[in-house]
């Protein structure tokens, strides 16, 4: 009989593989979950089928059904089981593509285990209470478990609680959560909650909060007022705490080499004596005879340099006016800086007798209104006595309805030897919308405009006034 060919044997089936493959479980759990987050974020009707398939998918994944409740805040969660708080602080790496803890290959798909569907039912926790914020009034325990749940997305995202939040002007997720928290500060009944003790006491102060409560501040009386002001105080410390520093670790400015050292130990340059000593160096008793001391150049100035904060106080910059105003407070107490401090709409307000306290400076600003910095030059001039030991720290959007004479009062300034700095924004991290003429302008003039972290204008001071 003639040979016939057969179909060689099938492999055998690897060690995760089973005689007939199917679907992944875990991946359709997987999906299930992210399904009904879509569904949920959308603002359509609540879908059984999801939210059943949803609780099924969280529960085979070993997780607690209350995880897919909305109205459960995380810190409640982790209160009640305390093993996931280690899970949801680990959401970093998996946020930043970390390699997470290995689990078996599923049969038929892929690399997908239990550990991507737990990492799936947290996030999607964190995202949906953090980002379906509903309609209607807000009460101050709603806003506090917001902002609780956003500080667990952010570390989520590898930053700090409150972090993100704090670049209203950044774009992305730190935008978004800016304006999901300002809206939320809109829809609250903030008076009645100031009225009240209880309920203003469990308010987290943001920068949402401080700029409703400075709107709002003249219209306060009595327990309100004082609550409202307790909560700017609040926010002023934690914020002042942070750029005390920031600046106390920024670089100072260049030695001033026309300053001869001062001779005394502290002053010391050990390393260069001993090198600039070393013909004097004995072999024969093993000894270095040193014949001439060098010292280290510390004078840096010796007239008092002038800082003149010019901040625009329209609405659209109090997330900078509340940084500068803090940070002009803290240049005040550095040695031989003479700190200035003018707020400007349609008309200038010298601050400069309450620049040491940003609190009081803050209550006595007014938000809104138009912007002439022409009224702020006048201001300015006759503060400038001495151009060239003078630095002036312009902060606006410089949306100015009169644009050359106010951009020629700079560029005087400029001009005489003053160290003129536009600034667009000084938030933890923000950007700021800035007029595109005046931007040119200050390119063309050779000052930029500085817009991004604070400690750009932290190093930029430092250097002027070291």
């Amino acid at each position: 009989m003639a040979e016939t060919e057969t179909d060689p044997p099938a492999p055998p089936p690897g060690p995760h593989e089973g005689p007939h493959e199917g679907p992944n479980p875990h991946e359709n759990r997987r999906q299930v979950l992210y399904w009904r987050l879509l569904a949920r974020l959308s603002g359509a009707e609540e879908q059984p089928a999801l939210e059943s398939a949803g609780v099924a998918a969280t529960e085979d994944a070993g997780l607690p059904a209350a995880l897919m409740d909305p109205g459960v805040t995380v810190d409640t969660l982790v209160q009640r089981f305390p093993g996931l708080a280690a899970e949801f602080e680990a959401l970093s790496q998996a946020a930043a593509g970390a390699a997470a803890p290995e689990d078996p290959p599923a049969p038929g798909g892929g690399d997908v285990g239990e550990q991507e569907v737990r990492r799936a039912a947290l996030m999607s926790k964190l995202l949906l209470n953090v980002f379906s914020t509903g309609s209607g009034d807000v009460t101050a325990e709603r806003l506090s478990a917001w902002q609780s749940d956003a500080g667990w997305l952010e570390q989520a995202f590898g930053h700090a609680p409150g972090s993100l939040r704090g670049r209203p002007r950044d774009g992305g997720l730190g935008g978004s959560l800016g304006e999901l928290e300002g809206d939320l500060v809109r829809r609250m009944r903030l008076r009645e909650v100031l009225a009240d003790d209880d309920l203003a006491s469990r308010l987290s102060p943001s920068m949402s909060l401080v700029e409703q409560l400075l709107r709002d501040k003249d219209h306060l009386s009595g327990t309100a007022l004082a609550n409202a002001k307790a909560l700017i105080r609040r926010y002023v410390d934690e914020v002042a705490e942070v750029l005390r520093t920031r600046v106390s670790q920024a670089s100072a400015g260049a030695v001033d080499r026309s300053v001869p050292p001062k001779r005394v130990f502290r002053n010391l340059d050990l390393q260069r004596t001993v090198w600039k000593n070393l013909p004097n160096w004995n072999p024969e008793d093993q000894r270095l005879y040193v014949d001439r001391l060098f010292y280290r150049r510390t004078a840096k100035r010796i007239e008092p340099a002038r800082l003149i904060v010019v901040v625009d106080q329209s609405g659209s910059m109090v997330d900078a006016m509340v940084n500068c105003t803090i940070l002009a407070s803290i240049f005040t107490g550095l040695p031989k800086v003479d700190v200035h401090l003018v707020a400007y709409d349609t008309r200038a307000l010298d601050l400069t007798p309450w620049v040491h306290d940003p609190f009081e400076t803050l209550l006595r600003t007014r938000l809104g209104g138009g912007t002439d910095g022409r009224v702020a030059l006048e201001q300015v001039r006759p503060k400038v006595a001495d151009p060239r030991n003078t630095v002036v720290v312009w902060i606006s959007d410089f949306f100015e309805w009169n644009e050359r004479p106010v951009f020629g009062g700079m560029e005087a300034l400029h001009r005489s030897g003053v160290r003129f700095i536009p600034v667009g924004s000084v938030t933890s991290g923000g950007r700021q919308s800035v007029n595109p003429w005046f931007r040119q302008r200050f390119t063309d003039m050779g000052t930029p405009v500085l817009s991004g972290h604070i400690d750009k204008l932290v190093f930029e001071l430092k250097n002027f006034l070291g």
